[in-house]
């Protein structure tokens, strides 16, 4: 590998020389024939078997901020053993890590998901690396990091940080419930004891990794194996377990022999990759964030993804795992149960299985030693939590180009909900009226001007339809908005209505009482308001004026819809 070596034997006169086979050019090289760069190197104390070998870029996401990513150093410190194990040169770079948890000024979050992106790139395209191994746990640091993964197309591949384990609470396992009592400090309507609110705040997160259910972070982990980017089991293994580190060495291996076959992202991650991901997404109840990322890593890609397709898949694939928030299981239990093979063998008959993965070997030939565990955790196809997938995209007057909701998670007495709308500029405004008590069950929360261009960033309203959940309006209240939600939200919170207010869309134009009409089996999300009102509003109103000279007011003009992923332009 890189040295020229004698392969084959040539006659030549009666006489038999080995034949030399020319060294194969790496990226890295060009640092090599350029003596100044070399000293520069060699200052860092590298000796001259490391300069010679495949220079491998270790980016890292660690944070001692961030609970999902404070352990990362541990896992690149193993992933770096791997690669020198199998005659590569590590080298550790970083980039911003934001947890969605930890961001009262939440409006950078989705943002960073570019930023971080475009960074990478930087950093691995200036010194040409010859290879990556992307380690990241959360929300936007994933997505962000396939992103990457996908423009710069070179060997890559993932170690995703793992799931934290969930506590219990006065001799059982806390619950979802327990976490909103403990986000909006009410239980029934009623302040909740200090002495509560305390036992509460140790028991949900008791160490490292991302959060213990079918969030952001755990889905685009299970996506990230399901798409061949990661080792089997890797998504599933909990952040602490001594078996992330085996998968973190065995990673640092294979990046070497990725490598060496110089197989790469584009041909890992093809369109049918991508629609395998998309039915686990479906099948594990993922988050409805995915249908930002997903479409933006297919932009990257080279190809677009459209709204339909999620719906098209969610039709055909079953919801089969009952993982909190569309059930009470955790990540560990889906661990036990066997992990993302398991669920890919309960879905191989729909799967594309002669697609390679990271390992060299196919996805059938990944699924042949799956094992299936535990039929309540991974339901049959024939006995799933929901006949249909995790998401629906629905579209009508007041959604023309579409909006996303997480339906697993939706009680089937709101599937169908006609009411009379509460518009509110921002989530604050909607949550001064929630924790007064003056939302009433039936009405239509309707939150404006959150979109990626008119909110600028697109916040989750996570806080929003936590105290929706505490005061039990979670199966007679419906929240509708150009925002996005948590992968954790419960309930008829229908979000990424495009195009957003900010753009002009019809949810700009809502007023108090209008009647708005969700029908999920139907697809349809429709304002009930005469196209002559409508006209009259719409000739009165005029876009948000974006303030500012800094990062937002160029996200703004630049970010395109929720519907296309909002990536920028």
């Amino acid at each position: 590998m890189g040295a020229g070596r004698d392969t084959v034997e040539e006659e030549n006169g009666g006489r038999v020389t080995a034949k030399k086979e020319p060294k194969t050019r790496r990226r890295s090289d060009s640092l090599r024939e350029r003596v100044m760069t070399e000293t520069l190197i060699r200052a860092c104390g590298i000796c001259d078997e490391e300069f010679e070998r495949p220079f491998v870029a270790i980016v890292n996401s660690w944070s001692e901020l961030h609970p999902g990513h404070a352990h990362l150093r541990g896992i690149a410190d193993a992933v770096k053993i791997g690669v020198r194990m199998a005659g590569g040169s590590p080298f550790e770079l970083n980039t911003i890590a934001l947890c969605d948890g930890i961001s009262p000024a939440h409006q950078y979050v989705l943002p960073s998901r570019e930023i971080i992106a475009d960074s990478i790139e930087t950093a691995v395209e200036a010194p040409q690396f010859d290879a990556m191994v992307l380690i990241s746990t959360c929300d936007k640091i994933e997505p962000a990091q396939l992103m990457a993964a996908a423009r710069i197309d070179i060997p890559a591949i993932f170690v995703t940080g793992g799931p934290m384990y969930l506590g219990r609470y006065r001799g059982r396992r806390c619950t979802a419930a327990d976490q909103e009592a403990l986000i909006t400090g009410l239980r029934d309507g009623k302040a909740l004891p200090e002495e509560e609110r305390s036992a509460l705040k140790d028991c949900f997160h008791l160490g490292v990794g991302g959060c213990f259910g079918m969030g952001t972070a755990n889905t685009m982990a299970c996506l990230i194996e399901a798409l061949g980017m990661s080792l089997p089991y890797c998504a599933c293994v909990h952040a602490t377990d001594a078996e992330k580190l085996r998968i973190a060495r065995e990673s640092g291996r294979a990046i070497v022999s990725l490598l060496e076959k110089d197989l790469r992202p584009s041909q890992i991650m093809s369109k049918r990759a991508i629609e395998n991901a998309m039915r686990v997404n479906e099948a594990i109840g993922g988050s409805t964030n995915t249908l930002l990322h997903l479409p933006a890593l297919c932009h990257e890609l080279g190809f677009e993804l459209p709204l339909d397709e999620f719906d098209r898949l969610s039709r055909e694939t079953p919801h089969l795992c009952p993982v909190i928030p569309s059930g009470a299981y955790t990540m560990e239990d889906l661990r036990d149960a066997g992990g993302v093979p398991a669920v890919m063998k309960r879905l191989q008959d729909v799967l594309h299985t002669d697609l390679i993965t990271v390992d060299g070997r196919t996805v059938g030939e990944r699924l042949e030693g799956a094992g299936i565990y535990d039929d309540d955790v991974i339901r049959p196809l024939d006995h799933p939590v929901h006949a249909e997938g995790s998401h629906a995209v629905l579209s009508g007057s007041l959604a023309p180009d579409g909006a996303v909701v997480k339906q697993s998670a939706v009680s089937e007495k709101m599937h169908r909900h006609t009411g009379p709308a509460r518009v509110f500029d921002g989530m604050e405004a909607a949550l001064v009226e929630i924790e007064a008590n003056r939302i009433q069950p039936g009405d239509v929360i309707v939150i404006q001007y959150e979109g990626p261009a008119g909110g600028r960033g697109m916040r989750e309203m996570l806080d929003a339809t936590a105290a929706l959940c505490a005061r039990g309006l979670d199966e007679s209240v419906a929240l509708v908005t150009d925002g996005r939600f948590s992968g954790y939200t419960r309930g008829p919170a229908i979000g990424h209505v495009s195009p957003e207010a900010q753009s002009g869309g019809p949810i700009a134009f809502i007023q108090d009482g209008d009647e708005i009409e969700i029908d999920i089996p139907e697809r349809r999300l429709d304002l009930h308001v005469s196209g002559e009102n409508l006209a009259k509003r719409r000739a009165a109103w005029a876009p948000k004026t974006i303030e500012g000279t800094g990062f937002f007011a160029r996200y703004s003009r630049s970010v395109s819809s929720a519907s296309r992923g909002a990536v920028l332009e």
